[in-house]
């Protein structure tokens, strides 16, 4: 099974079947994804026209977050887990940018994600970037992984960005974010990110994608996902839409859309 224009894909990988990371991928104006992602894009967006605006939020989200943590926060050890394909404005990119010295490590097990790791593990010279991989929900592998590359003795920012809804039950997906936040330092930070129903027909359409035999993600509204930061330090301002985080002047319109996030200090 090949893929044209790129390297040969895995046995394991097919290409009939949309994939939430390559449709994803199409949203965001990429070229790695195939006729069955851009036929479930297609179909998902003729109910739910923002959702290329909305995954675009999503994106920018992380920069903002990113750059905050890079540059007001001094944070120069991150760790991006369900990382998922490379595209524009990597962690590594943002961070190197201010502060080149950073060093990066992304967690994803998908083998398609593993097939372009390439692409996020350029670093500068100072820097560093490395790939584990990893279900995120065996964070001690994770963190064992990490370890390699982080000191994490010293502040590291954990990155969880509009991943955690592909994990079904809730008490899951919970776990993993404290067994993260208690294995890292004080001083260290979280920046996460959920998705959420933004209207009735957004419901609708996700239903019928996770319904599909495509990878399902599953929908929380804030007053839940605010429980990932019980008792940590939020940074302003709060758990907000996404664009509505420290939006800057590369943010455009402010809405309030089917996306929130925070970033939250560890104590």
């Amino acid at each position: 099974m090949s893929n044209p224009g790129g390297p040969e894909l895995p046995s394991q990988i097919d290409t009939s079947v949309a994939h939430s990371a390559r449709v994803w991928n199409y949203w965001l104006g990429g070229k790695d994804n195939f006729p069955a992602d851009r036929a479930a894009g297609d179909a998902y967006k003729s109910t739910y026209p923002l959702i290329e605006p909305f995954a675009k939020e999503s994106r920018d989200f992380l920069r903002r977050t990113v750059t905050h943590l890079a540059r007001d926060a001094g944070i120069r050890q991150f760790l991006d887990v369900g990382a998922g394909l490379p595209t524009a404005d990597n962690t590594h990119e943002v961070a190197q940018r201010i502060a080149p010295e950073s060093r990066v490590v992304y967690v994803d097990h998908d083998p398609l994600v593993l097939l372009h790791v390439h692409a996020l593990l350029t670093s500068t010279p100072e820097g560093a970037t490395a790939y584990v991989e990893a279900d995120m929900r065996d964070t001690e592998t994770v963190l064992d992984g990490a370890s390699e590359t982080l000191d994490l003795a010293r502040p590291v920012a954990l990155v969880i960005n509009d991943v955690l809804g592909h994990i079904v039950e809730w008490d899951d997906a919970l776990s993993l974010v404290r067994r993260l936040v208690e294995r890292l330092p004080s001083g260290s930070y979280l920046a996460l990110s959920h998705s959420t129903a933004s209207d009735d027909a957004h419901r609708a359409v996700q239903d019928a994608y996770n319904s599909s035999g495509a990878i399902p993600y599953i929908f929380r509204e804030p007053e839940t996902t605010i429980a990932f930061f019980d008792n940590l330090e939020m940074v302003e301002p709060g758990m907000v839409s996404w664009p509505n985080w420290r939006p800057d002047a590369d943010t455009g319109t402010l809405t309030a859309r089917a996306g929130w996030g925070a970033v939250a200090r560890i104590p």
